[in-house]
């Protein structure tokens, strides 16, 4: 990483009594399948052991599954790197899932295509990029060091 790169994205998100709330009722939206392309992601924190709920939307790509944090090293991302496994509850393909994945952070070179397919669906994280939607793949490639990527592999999945 260059003098001038941070590991967080220009914006930074603001965890506030709002987005907790907001997180709750996606939870609730998600088990009722009424959030098309987002499931509910449970990590195991990293200091208390509790259980952490976070609504994320996975991305397919050439018969893989990631998971992007669009908001960079935030709390699930410190989880899943801790415990090397997440949780997924929700419709993943049309088809209803509960299951553990390994997680295997990529590198930016491979993080790139990952990023752009990802700003094509999560329109809402948009800000959060200095690449805009549309942009050539190196340009996410520069921005990878700032939004984590996270290939799953299934341990319960199958």
């Amino acid at each position: 990483m260059s003098a001038n790169q941070s590991r967080w994205p220009t914006k930074r998100l603001k965890m506030t009594i709002g987005r907790h709330i907001g997180n709750a009722v996606m939870d609730r939206l998600v088990s009722w399948n009424l959030v098309p392309r987002t499931v509910m992601l449970t990590t195991v924190g990293r200091r208390t052991g509790n259980k952490r709920r976070t609504p994320v939307t996975p991305v397919h790509r050439s018969g893989h599954l990631y998971l992007v944090a669009p908001y960079g090293p935030v709390g699930w991302v410190l989880n899943a790197r801790a415990a090397g496994t997440v949780r997924l509850t929700g419709k993943i393909d049309g088809r209803q899932t509960d299951a553990e994945y390994a997680v295997r952070e990529v590198a930016p070179h491979e993080a790139g295509p990952v990023l752009k397919d990802y700003l094509e669906v999560a329109g809402a994280v948009r800000s959060y990029f200095d690449a805009p939607k549309g942009a050539p793949v190196e340009a996410f490639v520069r921005e990878a060091h700032a939004h984590p990527v996270f290939e799953l592999t299934g341990v319960d999945a199958g």
